[in-house]
């Protein structure tokens, strides 16, 4: 059985990857296979990299506030694709009360500052559309 595929993205302009290599590894040491794409992604080239990866999660990390608009684009742009059977979470610095919107747009999961990675990689087992880890 192959391993859980994971895209790790740092959508928009926020320069700041340490959380997002952080979570990258720990989900890598839990045995899933990360693809990093790196700083500064559009909303485009993240769905465009998660279409090329055949991933089966999309993990991105923000912190420069837009995560009203850049999270839920990806959201948008995969439904464009016709792709519904993967996992959307966001994780950073993005306010409680922004959360429940993120959600109803359909980000599976937000995860915010001090979330233990085991939180994130049980998340990650439970929800994934096929049992393959």
């Amino acid at each position: 059985m192959r391993p859980i595929r994971v895209l790790v993205a740092k959508p928009g302009l926020d320069g700041h990857d340490r959380g997002a290599k952080v979570v990258a590894r720990a989900l890598r040491d839990a045995g899933m296979e990360v693809i990093y794409t790196g700083l500064f992604q559009t909303p485009e080239q993240i769905v465009a990299s998660a279409i090329q990866e055949d991933v089966d999660v999309i993990a991105m990390s923000i912190l420069s506030g837009a995560h009203n608009h850049l999270l839920p684009k990806v959201v948008d742009l995969l439904k464009e694709e016709n792709i519904d059977d993967v996992l959307i979470i966001g994780g950073g610095v993005i306010p409680e009360e922004d959360i429940p919107a993120l959600k109803e747009k359909g980000i599976a999961e937000i995860f915010t500052p001090g979330t233990p990675t085991t939180t994130t990689i049980k998340f990650i087992r439970e929800h994934t559309c096929k049992s393959l880890a």
